[in-house]
């Protein structure tokens, strides 16, 4: 299969925030969607195995997928790495580090507001569980519209945190908001992940994808049964690598405008 489903989720809670209800699924809506994997005949494999082969190593086993969840949510210890542990499922899990707080406490600074997000100790024993711990930035800003010194504090300062708090390196990164610019992996390269997560429009991967900038499905609360069963069959969304779209262009263009205005767009709650 050409096609190669990255599922991205954010949240697997019952009671998000209002901001958050719609990247968010409920525990038995994400257990619905591993049943579906596994009945559709896909086989889950860490994401370091796709990352070898995008940069020219063993090729993928046929009809696989790859989890991951951005952010770094509380519910990820609570809630989806239970279940994925009783099945015996790999995923990646992109952490935002100034939004690491005390155990099931509400963030109360970094980007994400009245949600309660992971501990610092929670990453360490989920790293410790063999989940796949990558980047996701310092602050979750929009790096495409930041200048340089800034974006090499973004990526590379958050690598530096991730990596002083577990003792061994990591090379997985993922864009917050999936925006990038070629100027922006060139950075992210350099700071020494040797992948990054996109979202490239809500695409399957494949395997001649760019390692740093692959792209992924994004699974929200409207996902119906109906699109996530086209995605584990391989269908219903576009196929990586493709160029990037005039809108996409049009749309980074306006974000640096106003952030050069002083007056940046609120991809979040303040």
């Amino acid at each position: 299969m050409n096609a190669i489903p990255v599922f991205l989720y954010h949240a697997v809670s019952c009671d998000p925030p209002a901001w958050l209800a719609p990247y968010t699924v409920s525990p038995r809506t994400f257990v619905e969607h591993l049943d579906m994997i596994a009945d559709n005949g896909l086989h889950l494999v860490p994401l370091r195995q796709l990352v070898a082969a995008l940069h020219g190593g063993p090729e993928l086993p046929p009809r696989c997928a790859v989890l991951t969840f951005d952010d770094g949510y509380a519910d990820f210890a609570s809630t989806v790495a239970p279940l994925l542990a009783a099945r015996g499922l790999p995923a990646t899990l992109y952490v935002t580090t100034n939004a690491l707080t005390n155990p099931g406490t509400p963030s109360r600074r970094g980007p994400f507001p009245s949600v309660a997000m992971l501990s610092w100790a929670q990453v360490g024993e989920l790293d410790a569980a063999g989940v796949e711990i990558g980047g996701h930035s310092r602050s979750h800003a929009q790096l495409d519209t930041l200048p340089r010194k800034a974006v090499r504090e973004e990526v590379g300062g958050c690598k530096r945190e991730l990596e002083d708090a577990l003792g061994h390196s990591l090379t997985s990164f993922a864009y917050p908001h999936g925006y990038s610019s070629r100027r922006v992996r060139a950075m992210v390269g350099e700071a020494g992940w040797t992948s990054a997560a996109a979202i490239r429009a809500s695409a399957f991967s494949s395997v001649r994808d760019d390692p740093l900038w692959f792209a992924r499905l994004m699974v929200r609360a409207d996902t119906g049964r109906e699109r996530f069963t086209l995605w584990t069959r391989g269908e219903g969304a576009p196929v990586a690598p493709f160029a990037e779209g005039a809108r996409t262009r049009g749309w980074r263009a306006y974000r640096r405008t106003r952030e050069w205005a002083g007056r940046p767009y609120r991809a979040l709650p303040a």
